[in-house]
């Protein structure tokens, strides 16, 4: 007589075995033949390659008209602004170049800048990728490629010698191939579990001068809090409550009406923000009260698009700053495809949690009345910026050993290491064609840099520099 037990036995589904590691590295070193590691190599733009300029304009749509021109002015300082503004041009570039058909979870604005430290939520410091606005599930060279590039076009606007420009991106991608062989051989909860601390950072750089600054950088973050930076920005407003201070046009408070329906708008979107949050952490929001809420200019790429700070309050002194930031379709939609999710906050959040080691307790993600999609975070969490211009050449070479490193081990999270690491394989033939293509797509940079300049001269676009 057969037992309920043996009925489920029978009729569940039998499951699919996970191909061994040897199995995938096999399958990534036989994409050699269909995708040869050399092919990755230069850039040539198509004939029918898409006005750059055009392609800016058409990614201001939906975006607060009045913050264009500060979004092309803080492109306009240097190629490495511009290119940081335009992900959406290097993606159609990248759509056109040589893949092998793997596919992870990728950053999607995959530069230098995009990298750096910030605290776990047990506030030790980590360095990985912490900007997700543009991932999506797409080819894991996109993110190489790009990375690579922005350590060229970096290194150009240091004035460092092409050799070394070269070299930064070369070690870049090593770091990628090397690490990606290590995580492909750990055990899956062991890689899931790796993270690049400080004592990690530590080693990799090689000069005691810059070795010892870090250290410095690292106990003034820690002094400051999770909070610090942001509290003194503080005033007192009507009825003595306190207040975010204004610093237009990058913070500022909408007046009169808008102002309202701002506030309104923001708290609604909030409380459905909370929903997102797991059980404990939205115990640990409603310790909080929302004070007040700014909108704020952030960054290059992301300026004209809707941002707030909102600062909630535990009790005297007791602050907690929130970036609601607008979340907008991938740049990289129109070319891997669209998003599994229908909210584009739960897209970002999703991606950022499963590539990066630690992420934010406040991260979450909410709509707005209007109908616009959001994600929020911690404004400022230890975080610690790598300051690039004032790298040196082996400063950078460090750094982009540190970036290729955390980018391993995030597409490692997908769980493609061994199929990728199977493809790169032990020679050097990988990354010194990304090396030859981040040189040539610099290049391609600097053209387009000098095409939004010459419509800005000519009034195609209008222009406001800011601080």
């Amino acid at each position: 007589m057969k037992t309920r037990s043996d009925h489920r036995a029978a009729t569940a589904p039998a499951r699919k075995e996970s191909p061994s590691r040897e199995i995938l590295t096999a399958q990534g070193k036989g994409l050699r033949d269909k995708c040869p590691r050399r092919s990755h190599a230069g850039w040539s733009p198509p004939a029918d390659r898409p006005d750059p300029v055009r392609l800016i304009e058409q990614s201001n749509l939906g975006r607060l008209p009045e913050l264009i021109p500060i979004r092309y002015g803080r492109m306009l300082v240097s190629p490495f602004t511009f290119f940081r503004g335009a992900p959406a041009i290097m993606a159609a570039d990248l759509s056109r170049t040589p893949a092998t058909g793997v596919r992870v979870q990728a950053c999607g604005d995959c530069h230098l800048l995009n990298f750096g430290g910030f605290a776990t939520p047990e506030r030790r410091l980590v360095f990985d990728i912490n900007d997700f606005d543009e991932t999506l599930v797409a080819p894991w060279e996109w993110d190489v490629k790009r990375l690579a590039a922005s350590f060229v076009v970096a290194a150009g606007v240091n004035r460092f010698r092409a050799s070394e420009a070269r070299a930064a991106a070369s070690t870049c991608v090593r770091a990628y191939r090397r690490r990606t062989a290590e995580f492909a051989a750990m055990r899956t909860l062991d890689m899931w579990y790796s993270r690049i601390d400080a004592e990690a950072v530590e080693a990799v750089i090689k000069e005691a001068d810059d070795r010892m600054r870090l250290r410095k950088r690292i106990r003034k973050n820690a002094r400051q809090g999770a909070a610090g930076k942001g509290f003194p920005k503080l005033t007192r407003g009507p009825g003595g409550r306190l207040v975010i201070c204004d610093n237009p046009p990058l913070l500022f408070h909408r007046p009169g009406d808008k102002g309202r329906e701002f506030e309104a708008q923001l708290a609604q979107a909030l409380a459905g923000y909370r929903e997102s949050l797991a059980f404990e952490r939205r115990q640990l929001l409603d310790r909080y009260r929302l004070m007040d809420a700014a909108t704020k200019v952030v960054g290059v790429g992301s300026v004209g698009t809707f941002c707030a700070v909102a600062l909630l309050m535990a009790g005297p002194g007791d602050p907690l700053f929130l970036q609601v930031k607008e979340a907008r379709a991938s740049v990289l939609e129109p070319y891997a495809g669209e998003s599994p999710f229908a909210s584009r906050g739960e897209r970002i959040v999703s991606g950022q949690r499963l590539m990066q080691s630690a992420s934010d307790i406040f991260l979450g993600w909410t709509t707005g009345a209007a109908g616009r999609h959001f994600y929020v975070r911690q404004l400022r969490d230890m975080k610690l910026k790598p300051q690039v211009e004032v790298f040196s050449p082996a400063m950078l070479a460090c750094y982009a050993e540190l970036c290729g490193w955390a980018l391993a081990r995030a597409h490692a999270r997908s769980g493609q290491a061994a199929l990728i690491s199977g493809y790169l394989g032990k020679s050097d033939r990988f990354e010194e064609a990304v090396a030859d293509f981040a040189v040539a797509y610099a290049e391609q940079n600097e053209r387009d840099y000098r095409a939004l300049g010459e419509a800005a001269r000519s009034g195609r676009i209008k222009v406001i520099r800011d601080a």
